[in-house]
C-alpha cells in the first residue's frame, strides 16, 4: 500500500531547491542546487545530491547520495566554491550530461558569478557518479561566455542538443547595485529603446565587469534569456546564441511587461511547442513562456506559481501568504499527470529551501493556469484526516505582514520554519507564532467527527481558533510551558478542507506537530 507524501516532498532534512525534475527509465530524477539547512549562503554543501521515485509511487523518494562535488572541477580554486542550479540530459550516446554552473562560496562577486563558464559532467546512469568532462566552450576551444552564463538549462530535441541560459537584474536588485555605485536607477518606462540599450551597456559594464567594445558587439544588453545548440561533443557551441526573453528593463511596453525574466531558465517540449519555464522579475513567480520555435517567438503564457501564492485570485504582493524569495523549477509529466516542480524558504532566509510540487493541468489550449501552494502536492488528492503530521507541513504561514527577502538573512519579525538538533533526528517545528498569525494546511480529507491535538509550547496565555474551511471549529487553548505540550479539540467537518490554526494571545508559541484521532 502506498504511503501517503506532503510538501516538503524530500525527508525534512534535506535541503534541495532549483529542482529540475526528469523522468528517465521508469523513474523520476530530481536534480538541484544544495543548501545547508539553516545556512548563511547559497548552495553551501559543495555537492549535488541525487533523489529518484517511481513514476507509480511518488512518495517512495530514494536518496541516490551525492553524484557530483565541487571539487571535481579542476578549475575551482580554494576551498569555498559552491554549485547552483544545474541540469541534466540524455545525449545521443545515451550517456546523462549534467550541466552546471559554480560560484565563489562567501567572496563571490556578482561579476565572478557571471563570468564563469558552464561546467559539463557525464555519467553513463541518470543518478550515478557523475565525472567532469569539460566546459561549454565556442568552436575555437576559448570558454563561451556570451552573454551571461547562468542557469544552464537542456534539453535534446530529436537529436539536437539545446541549451539555454540567462540573467536579468530585476528593478529591485538593479536599484541596490545602483545605490552602491552612486548611481541611481532611472525611469525606463519614459526612455526609448536605444536609450535604454546604452544605459544597459554603462551599468553592465560595472557590475558585470564587461568591456564596452564586447558590449558594443551585442545585439541587445547582455541581460536576457539565450539559446544556442552544442555539438555532438555535448561542449561546442556551433552557432550564435540568439535572445529569447528580454529583461526587466527592455520588457516594458511588451506582453512580458511585470513578469519578464530574472533566471532559473528550463525548457520543456509539449505537443510540438516549447514551454520556457523561467523565474520571472518578481523572483518569487514561476513563469512560462510558449512558442513553435525553440529560438524565438516566445510568448508569454502565464504564471505557474507563486511561492507565496501572490496573484493566484488576484491576490496582492502585500497580501501574500508566506515569506517569498526567489524561486526555481520546472514542470513535468509523471504517469501521465504534469506537475510543477518548486521550492520554498524556511530559517528566515534565503539560503534554506526545500523542494515541493503541485499538479498543473495543461488545457486543450496549451495554457497552464496559476496553482496554489498546498500541502499535499504529490499525494494525488488530499491528506487523510487521522494520523500525525509535522507542523512544517504549512502551505501558508502569516502574520498579515509577510516580507518579501532577497539574497539575505531575515531580522524581521515574522512566524518561520526552523530546527533544533543535528541532522535528521533534529526537531523541526514553526517558531515566533505570535498574535494574529494564521497557519492553514491545504488539505484533508474529512470523514465525520475527529478529535484534533497539537503539540506546542506556548510562553504566555493564548488559543488557537481552529477553523475547516469555512467553518470555525471551535478555540483551543494552550498552556503555558516551556516543553512540548498537547492541547486537543474535537472538529466536526467532512469533506476535503483546509485546516487553519489562528493563533491569539500575549508572547509567543512553536508548533510541532498535529495530529487527528478518530
Amino acid at each position: 500500500m502506498k504511503q501517503q507524501v506532503y510538501n516538503p516532498f524530500l525527508p525534512l532534512w534535506e535541503t534541495v531547491p532549483d529542482g529540475e525534475p526528469h523522468v528517465f527509465n521508469g523513474r523520476i530524477y530530481l536534480y538541484g542546487s544544495h543548501d545547508k539547512e539553516g545556512g548563511d549562503r547559497y548552495c553551501q554543501q559543495g555537492n549535488y545530491v541525487g533523489w529518484s521515485a517511481p513514476v507509480d509511487d511518488l512518495s517512495d523518494w530514494r536518496c541516490e547520495g551525492v553524484i557530483f562535488e565541487a571539487k571535481q572541477d579542476p578549475r575551482i580554486q580554494g576551498e569555498l566554491c559552491d554549485l547552483y542550479a544545474p541540469d541534466v540530459v540524455r545525449g545521443n550516446d545515451g550517456r546523462y550530461y549534467l550541466y552546471y554552473c559554480i560560484s565563489g562560496g562567501a567572496s563571490e562577486t556578482v561579476a565572478d558569478t557571471h563570468n564563469t563558464p558552464i561546467g559539463v559532467a557525464v555519467c553513463d546512469s541518470p543518478a550515478g557518479h557523475y565525472e567532469y568532462y569539460g566546459f561549454v566552450r565556442n568552436p575555437d576551444g576559448s570558454p563561451y561566455l556570451r552573454y551571461l552564463p547562468h542557469d544552464p538549462a537542456v534539453i535534446n530535441d530529436e537529436g539536437v542538443i539545446r541549451l539555454y541560459h540567462g540573467y536579468a537584474l530585476s528593478m529591485k536588485a538593479a536599484e541596490g547595485h545602483g545605490g552602491q555605485s552612486g548611481r541611481p536607477m532611472p525611469d525606463f518606462r519614459s526612455m526609448s529603446v536605444e536609450a535604454r540599450r546604452q544605459f544597459l551597456q554603462r551599468f553592465e559594464q560595472m557590475l558585470f565587469h564587461r568591456s564596452a567594445e564586447e558590449l558594443s558587439s551585442y545585439a541587445e544588453d547582455i541581460m536576457g534569456a539565450n539559446h544556442v545548440t552544442l555539438a555532438d561533443d555535448m561542449l561546442t557551441v556551433t552557432r550564435e546564441p540568439k535572445r529569447i526573453l528580454q529583461g526587466q528593463f527592455m520588457a516594458y511596453g511588451t506582453e512580458f511587461e511585470g513578469h519578464a525574466f530574472y533566471e532559473a531558465s528550463s525548457i520543456r517540449k509539449i505537443g510540438g511547442h516549447y514551454y520556457f519555464i523561467y523565474s520571472d522579475e518578481n523572483s518569487h513567480m514561476l513563469s512560462y513562456a510558449v512558442s513553435d520555435y525553440p529560438d524565438r517567438d516566445f510568448h508569454f503564457g502565464g504564471v505557474l506559481i507563486s511561492n507565496g501564492d501572490v496573484g493566484l485570485d488576484g491576490r496582492a504582493e502585500e497580501d501574500r501568504l508566506n515569506m517569498t524569495a526567489n524561486n526555481h523549477g520546472s514542470i513535468e509529466c509523471v504517469n501521465g499527470q504534469w506537475y510543477v516542480f518548486y521550492h520554498r524558504q524556511t530559517h528566515k532566509s534565503t539560503f534554506s529551501r526545500q523542494a515541493c510540487a503541485e499538479p498543473i493541468t495543461i488545457a486543450p489550449d496549451g495554457s497552464i493556469a496559476q496553482v496554489p501552494c498546498t500541502s499535499c502536492g504529490l499525494n494525488g488528492g488530499p491528506l487523510k484526516a487521522e494520523g500525525v503530521y509535522p507542523a512544517v507541513i504549512a502551505c501558508n504561514l502569516t502574520n498579515g505582514h509577510m516580507p518579501h527577502l532577497a539574497n539575505r538573512l531575515g531580522d524581521e519579525d515574522i512566524p518561520y520554519i526552523t530546527h533544533c538538533g543535528e541532522g535528521e533526528e533534529a526537531e523541526r517545528y514553526i517558531t515566533n507564532i505570535k498574535d494574529g498569525t494564521r497557519i492553514v494546511f491545504k488539505c484533508f480529507a474529512f470523514q465525520g467527527p475527529v478529535t484534533l491535538a497539537v503539540w506546542a509550547k506556548a510562553a504566555d496565555d493564548g488559543q488557537f481558533v481552529v477553523t475547516v474551511g469555512e467553518s470555525v471549529q471551535g478555540v483551543m487553548t494552550l498552556p503555558k510551558t516551556d516543553a512540548w505540550a498537547e492541547s486537543r479539540l474535537v472538529l466536526d467537518a467532512g469533506g476535503d478542507q483546509a485546516l487553519a490554526l489562528c493563533y491569539h494571545g500575549s508572547g509567543a508559541v512553536e508548533l510541532l506537530s498535529i495530529e487527528f484521532e478518530k
